[in-house]
């Protein structure tokens, strides 16, 4: 059975990154890197060019959708400067035990292995906090940077959604991954060859 949500909002801790809940004084950073056209083209929700205002919006939904156990997204942060680099969540269907994980990164971030450290985080947090059974992610068929990312943090590719998202007046098919509660956990591996 699934837990509840814990308040307040934990703040999660990678080698190089803090997961922390938004704040309003994020929005000129978050309109700043989401406004790129190459992060907006990544992703299904996030408009471009990004609107002013919408920042503010997105951040002041985000603790009532966490209070009611809907949602759960994480600022990340740099944890040398508290720099934002991006932002991941989980989009949490109670009944069903699941959640679908969305992120993107800052376009100055890219490449550099802070999407797959803060998944990996986020995976634990939901199987071991939040006590899900599935977390599962959708990517644009053509981001090949996402599905390693995923494959990396032990995600299982399950196929293809045809022609499932029209982006900017493409029809764009989705390709699905994910992970169980008792799947392998490859960082568990990777933490136990360090010692």
């Amino acid at each position: 059975m699934m837990n509840s949500f814990p308040h307040p909002q934990p703040v999660l801790q990678t080698q190089r990154l803090s997961l922390r809940p938004f704040r309003l004084e994020d929005a000129a950073d978050v309109r700043r890197l989401a406004n790129e056209r190459d992060v907006a083209a990544m992703t299904y929700r996030l408009p471009h060019p990004y609107p002013a205002g919408l920042a503010e919006e997105w951040i002041r939904g985000q603790e009532p959708a966490y209070r009611e156990g809907r949602e759960t997204v994480f600022a990340l942060t740099l944890r040398d400067n508290g720099g934002l680099i991006g932002s991941m969540g989980l989009m949490v269907k109670a009944e069903h035990e699941r959640a679908e994980v969305g992120y993107w990164l800052g376009k100055p971030y890219w490449g550099k292995g802070f999407a797959t450290e803060a998944l990996e985080a986020v995976l634990e947090y939901g199987f071991g906090t939040l006590g899900l059974r599935r977390i599962f992610g959708q990517l644009f068929a053509p981001n090949q940077a996402s599905a390693r990312v995923m494959e990396k943090a032990g995600m299982i590719y399950e196929g293809r959604l045809r022609q499932h998202v029209n982006k900017w007046g493409e029809y764009q098919d989705l390709r699905i991954y994910a992970m169980l509660a008792d799947d392998p956990r490859p960082w568990n591996k990777r933490a136990g060859e360090k010692k």
